[in-house]
């Protein structure tokens, strides 16, 4: 059913159907140009990414940018200013985060416009090929099977044009288009040609009121995003009561108020994971840009994180695993059940007439006019255009042709021809039939010609159909695809080929490209998706053939149902409901336009191999992100700890601001920008949260008992004036580093050369601040009694042990996936 009536466009003149098609008629560049200054252009706001001005809002003025900013004017203010080093740290997210997201943003913007579909629009001067946005009221666009149409319309006319509206309304049954017949902007067409003009443009245009309604195109869920946003409430809880806490234990302990409001600053700095958002967004940044230089077009950044947990990928044949383009090896002429022959030069004008139906032939039909290139069409008195769901092409001529009948020429009229698959078109018992079966088991593609004598109805096939011939296209397989195969079965990613062709011929070229159990191919009309037994069905077979649109999206929710994380590639107009409903739906560049409007990513370059690449950024991104939340999470986990327990027995905090920063410079900060960018090809799993907590609490729990122990024995051997200060803070300060750098360890498995580098850089620079006469004078440390360092090391080493019986008491409930 159709789901709208014809809407009302910029103006009202254009509202009425049968007005439009009378005033229909192509467009001056005078009349164009009226159009545009009237605001009748297709002009939409479409964001690729945020503006520069968001980008700069979004990164400087944040909640923690705030805190700190106010923490470094109180810190200020007391004159200590070496201790507002932690200011910085809002220079340095703001700068950050907005280089990569403008860097980021460049390159969605670059290969959106590479990405983008042309319209065809039929003006005074002829054919042009115009971007979308430049379509105006009253402009007669021209439609082919695959196109998405860009704005609202009337048909003026049409060659077996169906519409399928299955993106606006979720019923998947194409309509049919006639003069009249109103289209809507988000259909496609299914199969079929035709011409539009357009009545609703721009903002009045059905999709987008559908898309400002939010009713239709929603932009995913991060479950990644959801995660961070859970943990930081969760900060949020534990920060309100210590914090207050804090400051009443600061500014009621009878301290100088300059070293109360710097025990207070150093106390709450180190709670807030500042850093946590920020690597998020830096590593999602990073993502899309090295995508984009594999001309990988990410058209939303949760699609990156979803690729992480990607654990089936789902493709088609043709233009997936084979080459797009075909040609025709030969064309066998088959003998009908009375023993005549169809004269090649008849089966040839017959090819080239059905293949001359459609603007935009598929590839098969390309083929067979390249091959037939000199034969000239006849006229038709009746036309169907092929369609995926079909599976055939028919005309019915306009004129008899001559055949051969027991060896003299005659005129057989009234006739239909029907050209598509051999197993649709052909009873079982024909001999072409079982031609047509054997040279599918060569992984050959193969069309059977038939005629028969009767009108052509639509959607309808004769009952006594004559074979006339069999078309045989050779199919080249990709050269990358056995070797990106072969990425997917070493990480034990599941592969489903699914196609529309013959399934022993889908079969054969799974088998050549090296897709496991590819050979066990299954006939889709064989399954019910209805049925109880259709996802066992899909889950233990590898490759099917004839598949419909419906079947495909209904393979990929059988596997959804059974936990999985599907990806679906494919490129054409039969490959849009399954990419659409598939978890992550990946386009060739060179794809119908509606395939690549409905993908969340698309693969401009049309190669598979890209593919790979694909899945590793996503699995880099997912899993270094858990390893840098893991990071800030211990700090803010140890800083509430040690603030509590300083708390409750009244004493000043340990530390002062600057120490903070430089804990969390080279224990987090530093290190976290490069494990977050670094290689990681683990699966991401569901758990974010229940993870990153795993590994933070026995952290955070340890490094809190080594600091507040060092703290409090060096109190005791040292005593507690003004003239140990120094050294009570530079031993709780010790003994927090040391196991500070073994959890930044840990988070780093597994180990690499450069990640060994890594930690053992961080541990010497901070080791040299710390002996060196001027590091030591500018960041208040002392550590020249060999008590304290003694001191140090026992607590260090039990907070490491501590540590790691609370980790592997919690590994029991929670596994780890690295």
């Amino acid at each position: 059913m159709h789901v709208s009536e014809p809407q009302q466009g910029a103006s009202a003149e254009p509202g009425d159907p049968s007005r439009s098609l009378t005033d229909a008629h192509p467009l001056t560049s005078g009349e164009v140009r009226e159009r545009i200054e009237r605001g009748e252009a297709n002009t939409i706001e479409s964001k690729t990414s945020r503006s520069f001005g968001d980008i700069f809002r979004a990164n400087v003025f944040t909640r923690v940018n705030i805190i700190y900013a106010v923490l470094f004017v109180l810190v200020m203010g007391t004159g200590h200013f070496i201790d507002g080093l932690f200011g910085f740290i809002i220079i340095v997210n703001s700068t950050v985060g907005m280089v990569q997201e403008i860097r980021a943003k460049r390159t969605l913007d670059r290969l959106a416009l590479l990405g983008k579909s042309p319209a065809r629009v039929e003006r005074a001067d002829g054919i042009r090929e115009i971007a979308p946005e430049e379509i105006v009221l009253g402009d007669i666009v021209l439609l082919s099977a695959g196109d998405q149409i860009p704005v609202d319309g009337t048909v003026i006319d049409e060659v077996g044009l169906e519409l399928d509206e299955s993106l606006l309304t979720g019923e998947s049954d194409a309509v049919q288009g006639h003069p009249g017949f109103a289209v809507l902007s988000g259909s496609f067409v299914a199969a079929g040609s035709g011409r539009f003009v357009t009545t609703a443009v721009g903002a009045n245009a059905y999709a987008a009121k559908l898309t400002n309604e939010a009713s239709v195109f929603k932009k995913p869920a991060s479950q990644l995003r959801e995660g961070i946003d859970q943990i930081l409430k969760y900060i949020t809880w534990i920060l309100v009561p210590i914090g207050a806490l804090s400051i009443w234990n600061q500014l009621a302990g009878g301290q100088e108020w300059r070293d109360a409001i710097r025990g207070l600053v150093a106390a709450l700095v180190p709670m807030i994971p500042e850093g946590l958002v920020l690597m998020t967004s830096v590593a999602m940044a990073v993502g899309v840009i090295r995508l984009g230089k594999h001309q990988c077009l990410v058209q939303d950044l949760p699609a990156i994180e979803q690729l992480a947990r990607v654990d089936i990928v789902c493709t088609d044949k043709t233009g997936t695993l084979t080459e797009d383009g075909m040609r025709v090896s030969r064309i066998e002429t088959a003998a009908d059940t009375a023993g005549t022959h169809s004269a090649n030069g008849t089966v040839e004008t017959v090819l080239s007439t059905i293949g001359a139906i459609e603007e935009k032939p598929n590839s098969s039909m390309a083929a067979i006019l390249e091959h037939l290139g000199h034969i000239t069409p006849l006229a038709a008195a009746q036309q169907i255009a092929f369609s995926s769901a079909r599976k055939w092409a028919g005309v019915e001529l306009a004129a008899a042709v001559p055949l051969p009948a027991e060896g003299e020429t005659t005129e057989r009229e009234g006739l239909s021809w029907f050209l598509g698959a051999p197993d649709i078109l052909l009873p079982e018992g024909d001999a072409a039939h079982a031609r047509a079966a054997v040279l599918a088991e060569e992984g050959l593609r193969v069309l059977a010609l038939v005629s028969a004598p009767a009108s052509i109805e639509h959607e309808q096939l004769p009952q006594n159909v004559t074979a006339e011939a069999l078309v045989v296209l050779d199919q080249r397989l990709r050269a990358e695809a056995p070797g990106t195969i072969d990425f997917f079965t070493k990480q034990r990613v599941s592969l489903k080929v699914i196609s529309g062709d013959n399934a022993a011929a889908v079969g054969a070229i799974a088998e050549q490209v090296g897709v496991p159990h590819g050979r066990d191919a299954i006939d889709a009309r064989t399954l019910d998706p209805e049925s109880e037994s259709f996802g066992s069905e899909v889950a233990h077979h590898t490759t099917f053939g004839r598949v419909t649109p419906d079947q495909k999206r209904s393979i990929v929710h059988a596997l959804q149902q059974e936990g999985h994380v599907v990806a679906m590639t494919g490129d054409g107009v039969n490959d849009v409901l399954a990419l659409k409903d598939a978890d992550v739906g990946v386009a060739m560049g060179s794809g119908s336009p509606a395939a690549r409007a409905v993908s969340r990513i698309v693969l401009l370059d049309n190669s598979f191999a890209t593919l790979p690449h694909v899945v590793a950024e996503g699995r880099r991104v997912i899993g270094n992100i858990e390893r840098v939340a893991t990071l800030f999470l211990t700090k803010t986990l140890y800083s509430a700890l040690l603030a509590l327990l300083v708390a409750l027995i009244a004493v000043p905090y340990p530390f002062l601001p600057r120490h903070i920063t430089l804990i969390a410079w080279f224990t987090i900060g530093i290190p976290s920008f490069f494990l977050a960018l670094a290689p990681n090809a683990a699966r991401a799993q569901d758990g974010f949260v229940r993870r990153v907590l795993s590994e933070a609490v026995p952290g955070g729990i340890g490094a809190s008992l080594a600091a507040f122990g060092a703290y409090v024995t060096a109190r005791q051997v040292f005593g507690v004036s003004d003239a140990t200060r120094v050294m009570n803070s530079s031993t709780s300060f010790l003994a927090l580093i040391i196991v500070a750098f073994f959890v930044l360890a840990m988070v780093a498995r597994p180990f690499r050369l450069w990640k060994v580098g890594l930690v053992g850089t961080m541990i010497g620079c901070l080791l040299t601040i710390m002996i060196t006469p001027l590091g030591s004078l500018v960041f208040d440390i002392e550590l020249g009694d060999w008590r304290a360092i003694l001191i140090a090391l026992g607590f260090g080493i039990a907070g490491i042990a501590t540590r790691s019986l609370i980790w592997r008491g919690m590994r029991r409930f929670v596994p780890p996936t690295r």
